[in-house]
């Protein structure tokens, strides 16, 4: 069987964005509890890529860095750092030091740091970095959770917190890398299953993005993926694929769009910085893209257009 290539960078980073709050109570809740939600939280992306970029470590695409407030009413700012990679990485608690130190060093704020791993292998469980020289002593332990613990309680239908159905799509994306048949029945399964856990429309239409995008299928079964839907749906007289269909149609009108940037960019320029792509096909803004495709025309380097998107 041919491999299925999963996304996880862009689903989770997405996924943070939108249930933020939730994210918290489903893998830290005793943090959670203690954050007061009342004076809202802020992202703050390019801060943190600063961050990355001056602790020359890398970028990484699913991190967040974000500002909440206390319950005691005093200002944090947490680092959120979710660990995508399918192997273990040997630096990864040095990584997680160095970032929660550069943050420190840049806002003089209290930071707290957290990693969520999302490998595959049971053993490998960073908490902590540990550098010891002639009397000289760095002990950093930051809370880390292991996805693969959370096989059980992400498939309970009765967790209505919205990771539960992201785990659960993450975990079996992994598990059937060589079985799209098996994937297949995993993504159906995970499917359906958002009609009873209780959410708002609006959450069924944004989890089924985030599983579609995660759980790749071979364009032979996808089509059979989205029949056994419809057929779920009128089941149960709840229409919602036809919104499914309309937001994967937009989606289509903005791939062909961010393709219609790169090209003209590739035609002009010839090779293109990875990155430049990358945060091209980042971009949600049907108005935005439209614009950068009109000044890809006339721009004057790669240069100028790279500061326009970072503008």
């Amino acid at each position: 069987m041919t491999s299925q290539r999963a996304d996880y960078d862009n689903p989770w980073k997405e996924a943070l964005s939108l249930y933020f709050q939730p994210f918290m109570a489903f893998f830290f809740p005793e943090i959670e509890a203690n954050i007061n939600w009342s004076r809202g939280y802020e992202f703050l992306d390019k801060e943190f890529q600063q961050v990355v970029r001056d602790a020359e470590m890398g970028r990484r695409e699913a991190d967040k860095l974000v500002k909440v407030w206390r319950g005691d009413g005093s200002e944090i700012w947490v680092l959120i750092h979710v660990e995508i990679q399918s192997q273990a990485s040997s630096n990864f608690a040095e990584r997680m030091y160095v970032y929660n130190y550069r943050i420190f060093d840049m806002y003089r704020r209290s930071v707290v740091s957290l990693a969520v791993l999302a490998d595959d292998q049971d053993s490998w469980r960073p908490d902590r970095y540990h550098n010891e020289l002639w009397g000289c002593r760095v002990e950093f332990l930051f809370p880390a959770v292991k996805l693969l613990d959370y096989q059980g309680r992400s498939e309970r239908s009765a967790d209505n917190n919205p990771f539960a159905v992201i785990v659960a799509a993450h975990l079996t994306t992994q598990q059937t890398n060589q079985d799209p048949n098996r994937r297949y029945q995993g993504k159906l399964r995970i499917a359906k299953s958002l009609y009873q856990r209780g959410y708002s429309r609006q959450d069924i239409l944004e989890l089924f993005r985030l599983i579609d995008w995660m759980m790749t299928l071979p364009e032979s079964i996808e089509s059979e993926f989205k029949q056994e839907i419809r057929n779920f749906e009128e089941d149960l007289q709840m229409p919602y694929v036809t919104s499914v269909e309309r937001l994967a149609r937009q989606e289509g009108v903005l791939q062909q769009k961010r393709e219609d940037v790169i090209e003209v960019l590739e035609v002009r320029f010839e090779a293109l910085p990875n990155e430049l792509i990358e945060r091209i096909n980042q971009i949600e803004d049907l108005e935005l893209l439209k614009t950068l495709h009109r000044q890809a025309i006339t721009i004057g380097s790669v240069a100028d257009f790279q500061g326009l998107i970072e503008a």
